[in-house]
């Protein structure tokens, strides 16, 4: 193998700079010609492709988002898109791609395998929703962000006997909410895995209130599992809490990547260039119990998610 390439795709993640730095300078070192493509699978379609160099990627570690730039391409399904994405990888001389991102990426680099392109995933989203790690690039920066504006909330919450409705990333995953929730400090975390039921919310806030003479809480959601705003609404007039609800959004996505996410990203990108000079394809990368390991697209995709329930236990023992 002479030609490698990159691409990032999907929701952007603060250490995918690192991860492609790693990549650019490991291929380099290792004796290859490193190709970056520019917005996802698009750029891939559109033959938006460059060769790299390791100036090309000084001093980005310290950056979040992707140079690289990403986005989403539901035409990448279509047989006849993926044609050209090949066609382009071919014009290029480009043998092997890493492609980091989420579930979806991963799908993405299993299908183009299967048309003879040695693909490695790497995992980056913000929201740990992948079963075959246990840590995903951008998930701490990530988290450290929600802990330092759920901080801050507490403050000014505690000063006028508020009750924060915090919503946070992860839909499909409550991994944000429930590790913000418990090095927060917060009363309660709604996720997907604990359910949602209002009354429910609204009892143990009165209890906090009347038997543990709380002066303020705090309530972390997971996105999309109700109107934030609402409930609050409902704080202020079911409970002597006043509540105000917090969204905090794609302030989640952004931000120079911490040092956990800088290593992790790090480790991942040399590994992924070793991996395609081994002939590995279809495969992924993950960190297991502290190691990196590889393992089949198609078998991590399987994989069920992990269950935090010891994690939720924890918290009420604490809360």
């Amino acid at each position: 193998m002479k030609k490698i390439g990159v691409l990032t795709s999907g929701g952007d993640a603060p250490g995918m700079n690192a991860a492609i730095r790693a990549i650019v300078r490991s291929g380099i070192s290792s004796g290859l010609e490193v190709y970056g493509i520019f917005d996802g699978y698009e750029g891939l379609v559109n033959n938006n492709i460059r060769r790299l160099e390791r100036g090309d990627v000084s001093d980005i570690i310290t950056q979040g988002g992707t140079t690289l730039g990403s986005a989403r391409l539901e035409e990448f399904k279509l047989l006849e898109v993926r044609k050209k994405a090949v066609a382009n990888l071919e014009k290029h001389g480009i043998e092997g791609l890493i492609v980091i991102g989420g579930d979806g990426s991963y799908r993405g680099a299993m299908a183009l395998s299967e048309m003879g392109i040695n693909c490695i995933g790497i995992p980056g989203t913000i929201d740990n929703d992948i079963a075959s790690t246990d840590y995903t690039i951008g998930f701490d920066t990530a988290l450290n962000t929600v802990i330092l504006n759920v901080d801050k909330l507490r403050d000014t919450s505690s000063s006028h006997h508020r009750c924060s409705v915090v919503e946070v990333m992860g839909n499909r995953c409550g991994d944000l909410a429930i590790y913000a929730g418990i090095t927060t400090g917060a009363e309660i975390i709604i996720t997907k895995e604990t359910g949602y039921d209002e009354a429910e919310v609204l009892e143990r806030l009165r209890y906090f209130e009347e038997y543990k003479k709380k002066r303020h809480a705090i309530v972390i959601i997971s996105e999309k599992i109700t109107d934030t705003e609402l409930l609050a609404q409902k704080i202020s007039q079911h409970t002597d809490f006043s509540g105000r609800s917090t969204v905090l959004g794609h302030i989640q996505r952004g931000g120079s990547p911490t040092a956990r996410d800088r290593i992790l990203a790090t480790e991942f990108g040399d590994k992924a260039v070793q991996c395609l000079i081994a002939g590995e394809s279809s495969r992924c990368l993950g960190l297991v119990d502290g190691q990196i390991i590889s393992i089949d697209i198609k078998e991590a995709l399987a994989m069920p998610k992990k269950s935090r329930r010891p994690f939720f236990e924890l918290h009420d023992r604490l809360v």
